[in-house]
């Protein structure tokens, strides 16, 4: 089995970029493999074990013993772990969680500024079931020509307004101080980005190669309409339109 010597969480709400930050890392070979590894289309919290935490621990793991997960917060997650090794109420969430990931020390906070361009990709995804587009790969073929909802891209933006805010929570109630990482400028400098993770990480990074973006964009003309028309339906009316 392989134990990982030190771990590292990367923190999320979606469309904030993690995938592709999650394969960039993969890519340098010495980051472990950040993935998803507690979605709950591959685990339950009900039915996970030690069996199924080593399994984690055996394919996230590099053999430089960096271990990496992406996750949102989820409270699901640490009761059961805090179940899992028997720890007390008083133990701190922080202290389950690097106790089921040892040594998670690095924590990374993923974000993006602009909360109506971050919902209307929410949404894009959604109705078209295109979560992700391997670079160079052509398009799903979707028709979004009547996709547009106020009130459901409304709601995916209280609803990664509230993931954020259990995030900052969470770590300002454990003395966190997390490396952000911006989607806006994340895309803007992809390499750049990568390599200063990897040295918040502490891992060497002379003679690491990032491999190119593993993914296209998704943004398209049906994704500029429908932030330009969000804007201007939720402005409308306003004495001061702020955007």
């Amino acid at each position: 089995m392989r134990k990982p010597t030190q771990s590292y969480t990367i923190w999320f709400s979606q469309r904030t970029g993690s995938t592709l930050l999650n394969n960039a890392l993969d890519s340098t070979g010495v980051a472990g493999n950040p993935a998803e590894w507690l979605h709950y289309g591959w685990n339950d919290p009900a039915t996970f074990n030690r069996e199924s935490l080593e399994n984690i621990w055996q394919h996230g793991t590099t053999p430089n013993g960096m271990f990496g997960i992406k996750i949102g917060y989820e409270k699901i997650w640490i009761d059961a772990f805090r179940k899992m090794f028997d720890l007390s109420s008083e133990t701190s969430s922080a202290e389950v969680w690097s106790t089921a990931f040892p040594n998670c020390s690095k924590h990374i906070f993923m974000t993006r500024r602009n909360k109506v361009r971050l919902a209307v990709s929410w949404w894009r995804a959604i109705v078209s079931d295109e979560w992700h587009r391997t670079a160079g790969t052509q398009p799903k073929e979707c028709n979004l020509a009547d996709q547009y909802n106020y009130d459901a891209i409304h709601h995916l933006i209280q609803e990664s307004v509230m993931f954020e805010a259990a995030l900052e929570d969470f770590f300002t109630k454990n003395g966190i101080s997390p490396m952000t990482v911006v989607y806006e400028d994340f895309i803007q400098d992809y390499e750049g980005t990568v390599l200063k993770v990897l040295e918040y990480l502490g891992v060497q990074t002379e003679g690491v190669n990032v491999a190119p973006p593993a993914m296209d964009k998704l943004a398209d003309e049906y994704a500029e309409q429908w932030v330009q028309r969000y804007r201007a339906e939720s402005q409308n009316g306003w004495t001061n339109v702020r955007w």
